[in-house]
């Protein structure tokens, strides 16, 4: 007999707001820690509500961390938001190395293995795609149109995406670095059977250039377009299409350990439940592949601030802290340079959601690390080499938080949500609801829910084994993600500088 849906919840033992985990009514009466307390206004689910009375300037704490300051007088019972929480965030701080024994591993999996494409550079993918990838913006309406044409000579089970972006080309410094290593390190990416690469031949994005960046590629996988030397560029382009699909179609699946399996770890539209449910969720996950040998890795450094001490207290050695403080610092020094605060965040969508301050925020975020130890800090276009919990330079933002983790090499992303969106990346973007009257809403977005964590039908250990399971079984394309199905597919890149 499946146990009673949680109504609310006291997160860690030393919080003084615990969270609705259901709409809850002004003047009911919950019970927590032997105390009955009478809400004092109606509770939105994933909100928060005082536990006891917290006075102006006080901490207020969850999951046994602070989450910002109380700006009133807060009383026991009373809904804690925005009118009367403020962020304690600030520029860049200073912070003191203690190796502290790393928590013992998770017994590892039984499924040791999973089907994919073994490439010849000794990577593997997940699916066997054909990619266009545009060198620069001027080529991207071509690229489009190419994808057009030929979708009607796929076989049945092959996919055919363009990346298009508005880059390439009027770029300085670290923009043009970042713009052609991200774009090289998909031309190469295991999941792709075949790559266009499509050039239009003036731009500072040189083919000839983006060739060299490419290193030791598989020639046979790859054909480069340079639109200004064609007559007819489409019709060489079909050609090229043609070769790469005959090719990739030579392609099967074949078993391979998970240890080669790479997995980012993404959230977006995020709401109060993503760090009760989701968020731990795929950090069981994470846990569970890394035991088993596999590689994870979790970016957005903004939604690590406040919770950044609980990732470098996990480094694995001194230089894992000593480069996991640099990204954070650097990174804040980033919001600094252009005059901005490093706390502007939560999104209106989070707030709605129940989410105050980005420390909060933070501290749900990095939920979906688990708790094994940080092997290795990646700069932004970094490629993972590093069995176990990687730390990647990025944003918050899906698009390109979602696209430097597929170029860092990972062949699937787990992308929590509490809110929902319909996004995609250039690998598939599997989908984990919060909430399960998400999933229930928008089947066509959700492809796992989360929710059921807080209804009474499943523990964490259960549906967390369920889960990696679906993980696996998705990898083996056994499962079509909502986005794959949908062909919500796109990068973005990173910008910081002028352009011309």
């Amino acid at each position: 007999m499946a146990a009673e849906p949680l109504r609310y919840l006291k997160i860690g033992r030393t919080d003084n707001v615990a969270v609705a985990l259901a709409d809850l009514a002004a003047g009911e009466v919950v019970t927590i820690d032997g105390r009955c307390i009478t809400l004092r206004e109606p509770i939105m689910r994933g909100h928060k509500f005082a536990l006891v009375p917290i006075a102006p300037g006080e901490a207020v704490l969850k999951y046994d961390m602070p989450i910002g300051g109380a700006t009133s007088a807060i009383a026991p019972g009373e809904w804690v938001h925005t009118h009367n929480l403020r962020t304690r965030l600030s520029g860049e701080l200073e912070y003191s190395y203690t190796a502290l024994p790393a928590p013992p591993p998770p017994a590892a999996p039984s499924r040791r293995s999973f089907s994919g494409y073994l490439r010849a550079d000794g990577r593997c993918g997940i699916r066997n795609d054909l990619w266009i990838i545009p060198t620069v913006g001027c080529v991207n309406k071509l690229a489009e149109n190419l994808v057009r044409r030929f979708e009607r000579e796929l076989p049945d089970g092959m996919r055919i995406t363009a990346f298009p972006h508005p880059y390439g080309c009027s770029q300085l410094g670290d923009d043009h670095e970042h713009t052609a290593g991200i774009l090289a390190a998909l031309a190469t990416h295991p999941n792709a059977g075949g790559v266009l690469v499509v050039a239009l031949g003036c731009e500072n994005n040189t083919l000839e250039s983006f060739q060299a960046r490419l290193g030791n590629f598989d020639a046979s996988r790859i054909r480069f377009l340079k639109a200004q030397d064609e007559g007819d560029e489409v019709e060489r382009g079909l050609r090229f299409l043609r070769e790469l699909r005959d090719r990739a179609g030579r392609d099967r699946r074949c078993e391979l350990p998970v240890s080669e399996l790479k997995v980012g770890l993404k959230c977006g539209g995020s709401d109060g439940l993503s760090g009760i449910t989701a968020n731990p969720l795929i950090g069981r996950f994470s846990d569970l592949l890394t035991a088993a040998g596999g590689t994870t890795v979790l970016t957005e450094v903004p939604e690590m601030f406040g919770a950044e001490t609980l990732l470098m207290a996990r480094a694995a050695d001194r230089d894992v802290f000593d480069r996991t403080v640099k990204m954070i610092n650097n990174f804040k020094n980033y919001f600094l340079r252009h005059n901005q605060v490093v706390y502007e965040n939560p999104s209106p969508g989070n707030k709605a959601g129940g989410i105050t301050t980005l420390e909060e925020k933070s501290l749900g975020c990095t939920q979906k690390g688990g708790t094994s130890p940080v092997r290795d800090v990646l700069e932004y276009g970094e490629t993972l080499h590093t069995p176990g919990l990687n730390l990647l330079t990025g944003p918050g933002n899906d698009m390109v938080a979602t696209t430097v983790l597929a170029a860092a090499g990972a062949q699937l992303v787990l992308f929590s949500t509490g809110r929902g969106t319909p996004f995609g990346g250039a690998v598939p973007t599997l989908k984990i609801s919060t909430n399960s009257e998400l999933a229930r809403r928008k089947p066509e977005w959700i492809d796992f829910d989360a929710g059921i964590l807080v209804s009474g039908d499943a523990t964490l250990d259960e549906l967390g084994t369920k889960f990696y399971d679906f993980v696996l079984k998705t990898a083996s394309g056994e499962y079509e993600t909502c986005n794959e199905r949908n062909n919500y597919r796109e990068i973005a890149i990173f910008k910081d500088g002028v352009t011309l």
